[in-house]
């Protein structure tokens, strides 16, 4: 979890970034937070991105109202905490959609919380609670998912199958319908991502490439532009990644 407030004098823009995680925002400014899909499509309020939303996704709030409380979820985990993970796989979708009356429930507590450190606390509580209610990922999905972030994305799918017992077209589709991606999809994220935070840290496009795995520089390049709809270079400035390591100093 991290929390963002912002009282500059001009409009705040936030990115809706790819990353290999589920993303819940409560929205807690004085002015409803406004979030486009990318799509053309607009959501207010507390929202929820699925995994690899479409490039142009943002929020924006007006100035000296901004402040929003922003979860990452692994997606084994939000399978059961937002209950329509294989659903939310690129969306943007208003997180009473899926939670109703309880969004506004939990909103409001947020904001009479009088530290950061008490919304935490409150938004964990509220997220266990619905984790223990609901019905888990299959373990094999799961395993298969950790080891792949675990691996920066690389290895085959049949090497996953074999090692959980599955043929390679029940793990394809089970875990679409749990993760929400393909695994190769998957996959896919997980190395741009990898690549992504190296750019950021100074590493020249090539070395990104070669220590996340990718055949060559052009092969990164195209999946960075798959992603964001920008270069290489663009991304390594982009301010999401260099307050990553500010906000989820553990990683994802």
């Amino acid at each position: 979890m991290a929390g963002f407030s912002d009282r500059a004098d001009a409009l705040v823009e936030v990115e809706v970034v790819p990353h290999p995680a589920l993303m819940v925002i409560f929205d807690l400014g004085d002015q409803p937070l406004v979030v486009d899909d990318g799509a053309g499509r607009q959501q207010r309020g507390c929202v929820t991105a699925g995994l690899a939303p479409p490039h142009g996704a943002r929020g924006r709030g007006r100035a000296g109202s901004f402040a929003c409380l922003q979860v990452r979820l692994s997606p084994v985990i939000a399978y059961a905490v937002l209950g329509a993970a294989s659903e939310l796989s690129g969306a943007v979708t208003a997180l009473d959609d899926l939670w109703g009356r309880d969004t506004v429930r939990i909103q409001e507590r947020l904001r009479a919380a009088r530290s950061w450190d008490d919304r935490f606390a409150i938004a964990e509580v509220e997220l266990a609670r619905r984790q223990e209610a609901a019905r888990a990922v299959d373990a094999e999905v799961a395993f298969c998912w950790r080891r792949m972030v675990a691996g920066g994305g690389q290895g085959r799918v049949e090497r996953l199958a074999a090692e959980v017992g599955w043929s390679r077209k029940r793990l394809w589709t089970r875990f679409r319908s749990q993760v929400g991606l393909t695994p190769k999809r998957a996959a896919q994220l997980i190395r741009f991502d990898r690549a992504a935070h190296r750019l950021a840290a100074g590493h020249s496009a090539a070395a990104a490439a070669a220590d996340s795995g990718y055949a060559d520089q052009s092969h990164l390049h195209r999946d960075v532009m798959t992603f964001t709809g920008a270069t290489p270079a663009t991304v390594a400035r982009a301010p999401f990644l260099a307050v990553d390591d500010v906000a989820w100093p553990v990683g994802p």
